[in-house]
């Protein structure tokens, strides 16, 4: 097999590594991709750093994809996505992530922050080999849960709703549930309006399975974040927040579980979401496997 590397064209490769995330996928993601929406996710996502795309890396073999090599939001930081019968291309891929895809510290020094699943220990060992050193502080857990089958009911405090942004798409409601239910101090800022319209930006983006919780004075308090990937009939959930205002009164669950029913109508049977918090865990959600950060400083600049 011959492979070669080449940098990463946005949007004409944007697809075609989706397709490639779900023709890999394996159940409970024993394949250790990256999920399709995350990747979708990642694009519509504010904080990412788009002017420096072309540094992700492709491998194809006879104009196929066979690897991928990322950042997430900003360079310093590097996801492997393999297909199963390359497994020897993880070498030159750990190499790659180092050349290109580095970032710079508060004192200028280059680094890279790698992550290998836990279930990879040949990996692992190659990137301590290479001087890479564990910081688990920047770990990545993947937790799962099987739908429930019929679903249960959920339940709101009195006069709280439960609705989607197909109900009411109000971009200055989701923005101040955002902006507080990620603890930014006071009301968001006017120009933040664009980077609401951005996350609704990307192909899958359904209003329909995007959940608020409506409270008694008319703002939205909670909000669910979910997408559907067909193919495989799961869930993924991503964004979730609530307003500190509001918080354990069971909003944020309501809010979730919602997106998911949502889904299990469209025949999901699993979800998925990118955390360990113990929010998830009460809902159900157990942890399938860790994405593992290595870190290596490569200089002092």
């Amino acid at each position: 097999m011959t492979t070669r590397v080449r940098n990463y064209t946005y949007p004409h490769d944007f697809g075609r590594v989706s397709d490639f995330l779900v023709q890999h996928y394996q159940p409970d993601n024993r394949d250790g991709n990256w999920l399709q929406p995350a990747w979708e996710y990642m694009h519509s996502h504010p904080a990412l750093d788009e002017s420096v795309l072309d540094r992700i890396g492709i491998w194809e073999d006879a104009g196929e994809i066979v690897a991928v090599v990322h950042y997430e939001m900003a360079l310093g930081e590097a996801f492997f996505q393999i297909h199963p019968g390359y497994p020897h291309l993880k070498p030159e891929m750990l190499s790659y992530a180092q050349e290109r895809l580095f970032g710079r510290s508060d004192t200028d020094q280059r680094y890279v922050r790698v992550y290998i699943n836990d279930f990879d220990p040949e990996f692992a060992a190659l990137a301590r080999s290479r001087g890479y050193s564990r910081t688990p502080d920047y770990d990545r857990p993947l937790s799962r849960f099987a739908l429930p089958d019929p679903f249960p009911e959920i339940t709101l405090p009195d006069r709280f709703r439960l609705q989607s942004l197909q109900d009411d798409n109000d971009l200055n409601k989701i923005d101040r549930v955002l902006w507080r239910g990620f603890d930014h101090e006071g009301e968001p800022p006017a120009e933040s309006i664009e980077d609401r319209k951005k996350m609704q930006s990307g192909p899958s983006f359904r209003q329909d399975l995007n959940v608020v919780v409506k409270a008694p004075e008319g703002h939205f308090v909670s909000y669910s974040g979910t997408w559907f990937e067909g193919t495989h009939r799961y869930a993924y959930v991503e964004p979730v927040a609530t307003d500190p205002d509001y918080r354990r009164r069971g909003l944020g669950k309501a809010a979730v579980l919602e997106g998911l029913r949502r889904c299990c109508e469209l025949g999901a049977t699993v979800a998925y979401v990118g955390s360990d918090l113990a929010f998830y865990l009460a809902i159900g959600f157990e942890i399938v496997h860790t994405s593992q950060c290595w870190t290596k400083y490569l200089d002092s600049a």
